[in-house]
């Protein structure tokens, strides 16, 4: 059981994780590498500037001013990175099938869990509820931001949105799950309670990439969130149903 439970898990991933690195690489890739131009050209015109503020914009921006994605030292800049092209791709290819694989079994051990019936229509619901919980909620707070853009405390942004993940899972289970009164009524605080407390965000509001590139990047990654979630739980049930892995033959 446990070989099966480990095949299942690594070849749905694989087979979700690559038909979404294919995708990201034609949707979100390229809007990322636009926004690092913007940055890269807004950073080149204040490289001169010191001191405690940083004027940006026509306002002046505190020091310790955080951008998402941006160098958090002035040593960041000498990090390692890959190349432009396909070298690039292919680290960006291999981090979202490692993804894809821990969504799978994730979703694999959840199902478990609850002791559900593993089949490509279930998988499918189960991703979509992963999709909810780990994509849509968090979302609606901290929304996916390009390199350039403005954002809180890295880990202020962590806490609530880990925090709201896990309120909105065992939400949704008590919901889906459970489902009586009283389990309803804790789920929905459950889900509520972290958008009621608030997202951290900025001061200050300000970005150095156009609205447009953002919106569009926004709306292509919680496509692709989606994507990923949804593949991920019919692969696992399309394997389950598979039978027995080649080890066990």
């Amino acid at each position: 059981m446990l070989i099966r439970f480990l095949w299942v898990g690594l070849m749905a991933g694989l087979l979700a994780g690559v038909p979404t690195a294919a995708i990201q690489h034609f949707t979100t890739t390229p809007l990322i590498i636009q926004a690092e131009l913007y940055e890269q050209a807004e950073h080149s015109d204040h490289a001169a500037l010191d001191g405690p503020t940083l004027l940006q914009g026509g306002a002046v921006i505190p020091a310790g001013y955080l951008l998402a994605h941006g160098p958090a030292t002035e040593g960041a800049a000498d990090e390692w990175a890959p190349d432009e092209g396909l070298e690039r791709t292919f680290y960006t290819s291999i981090a979202t099938i490692i993804t894809a694989i821990g969504y799978a079994f994730m979703l694999l051990a959840a199902m478990f869990l609850a002791k559900s019936e593993i089949t490509p229509r279930t998988g499918l619901l189960w991703g979509l509820a992963g999709f909810a919980a780990a994509g849509l909620a968090p979302s609606l707070g901290l929304s996916p931001e390009l390199p350039g853009a403005a954002s809180a405390g890295l880990l202020s942004r962590q806490i609530w949105w880990i925090t709201t993940v896990v309120t909105t899972a065992c939400g949704l289970w008590m919901l889906l799950r459970i489902s009586t009164p009283l389990a309803i009524g804790i789920g929905v605080v459950l889900m509520v309670v972290p958008h009621f407390i608030g997202a951290p965000h900025p001061e200050l509001l300000t970005s150095e990439v156009p609205s447009e590139l953002a919106a569009h990047f926004a709306s292509s990654s919680l496509v692709l969130h989606a994507i990923i979630w949804a593949l991920a739980g019919t692969f696992v049930g399309f394997m389950w149903q598979r039978g027995e892995t080649p080890a066990e033959q």
